[in-house]
């Protein structure tokens, strides 16, 4: 058995996939130790596994990229935000590790600079993403616009260009905060943002292919797990069974963006329609919306989705892959209007696979979304579809699988 160390970045939708992995990991008889934010540390520890706060620096660093006046400003906030934070991780990841003895690393991938720490340790660790790599392929578009897929020869020639413009703003925007990083212990540099992806010697990656482009291959390193399906627990609330009209479950995101119309829009649209919506405003507090007087509306901050996804006949989110995944799982259409950072690709990916209606921010009012809903509806098929390739899929057991297979692998070279 071994000491295991998670680290998450402060975010909530990175936590909560990696939770259920710790928990089988701890099943097994290893020692899994998490260092994640503060405010979900008592819940982890509830768990029954051991958790401390990343740094508080770390957490004060905002992720910041909802200020980007377009997705590619967006993109280069964020890869400042992911350089900021990996400086402040150097000091707390090596910490973390003298004071768990940790004997393996499993690392969020938006936390360069525990990745760097890990791979200087010379211990067996890997990543997991939980959201669609921007890794490139053929036949695959550039991440980041959410460009149709296409196999034509246009279609190609536009990848290419996009592609090369795409990664060269990101490399630009990344590799110098991570090579510093690098330099500092130790390790060589890296070319560009594939290079980082692939160095890990395991991905641990949480879709399946029933919601994933094809490609021509994987990278060796890559593990494709199936979605996560740990949620925390809750009971549904007391006047869920009192709802007798279809149910929209309506959502924005945790970490601030400027997605507050998908609440406005679905609030004036969606009762008018036969729905009754319930919606979580998150980063906004729930009396900024004018729902008051609206009959088959209820806005809460926060709710556990779970509940409400099971009686939900569609879901309107802002396309984060938690909630997209956790309604296909149960087989529920979605409509998604995506606001940036990965949100882009997560509503084309639903579109590609037939499981609901990609809207854009733009075209967003009370009637266009009313409309979205009625077309996602009819996309049951698609989305039950979905539902039976993530139900073959077990995450946390594939998680702990391939972490027990780095350690064997290096017990086995040390002996």
């Amino acid at each position: 058995m071994a000491r295991i160390l998670i680290y998450t970045s402060p975010a909530r939708g990175h936590l909560f996939p990696v939770i259920g992995a710790g928990i089988e990991l701890k099943a097994r008889g290893h020692e899994v130790h998490l260092r994640t934010l503060a405010a979900e540390v008592e819940r982890v520890r509830s768990l029954g596994l051991s958790a401390e706060p990343i740094a508080a620096a770390i957490e004060a660093r905002e992720l910041d990229d909802w200020r980007g006046g377009n997705p590619m400003q967006a993109l280069q906030l964020a890869m400042k935000t992911f350089g900021d934070r990996g400086m402040l991780e150097l000091d707390d990841v090596r910490t973390a590790v003298d004071q768990t003895e940790a004997e393996a690393l499993l690392v969020d991938t938006n936390s360069w600079g525990a990745q760097a720490v890990a791979e200087a340790s010379g211990l067996p660790w890997a990543t997991f993403q939980p959201y669609f790599t921007a890794l490139p392929a053929p036949g695959v578009p550039p991440f980041g616009p959410g460009l149709r897929r296409s196999t034509s020869a246009p279609a190609r020639a536009r990848d290419a260009l996009l592609r090369q413009l795409i990664f060269s703003r990101m490399d630009r925007a990344a590799m110098p905060a991570v090579n510093e990083m690098r330099t500092r212990l130790g390790l060589d540099a890296l070319a560009g943002m594939t290079d980082l992806l692939l160095r890990p010697p395991r991905v641990f990656y949480f879709t399946t292919e029933a919601l994933e482009y094809p490609r021509p291959r994987w990278p060796e390193s890559f593990r494709m797990v199936g979605p996560a399906r740990w949620v925390p627990p809750a009971d549904p609330p007391e006047w869920l069974g009192a709802i007798e009209h279809p149910i929209a479950l309506v959502t924005c995101s945790t970490e601030r963006q400027s997605d507050r119309g998908i609440l406005e829009a679905a609030i004036q649209g969606l009762p008018r329609r036969g729905f009754f919506v319930v919606a979580t405003s998150a980063a906004y507090e729930p009396q900024e919306f004018r729902s008051d007087g609206i009959p088959n509306c209820r806005v809460e901050r926060y709710l556990s989705h779970g509940p409400i996804v099971e009686r939900a006949r569609v879901v309107v989110c802002h396309g984060g892959m938690g909630i997209t995944q956790r309604a296909l799982a149960q087989g529920v259409p979605l409509v998604v209007v995506p606001f940036g950072r990965d949100q882009l690709e997560v509503a084309r990916r639903v579109e590609h696979a037939g499981a609901g209606v990609r809207l854009l921010p733009g075209r967003l009012n009370a009637e266009s979304l009313a409309t979205a809903v009625t077309r996602a509806v009819a996309m049951s098929d698609g989305a039950r579809r979905i539902a039976d390739a993530f139900a073959a899929a077990d995450a946390d057991r594939a998680v702990a699988d391939g972490l027990e297979e780095l350690l064997q692998g290096q017990r086995a070279s040390v002996a």
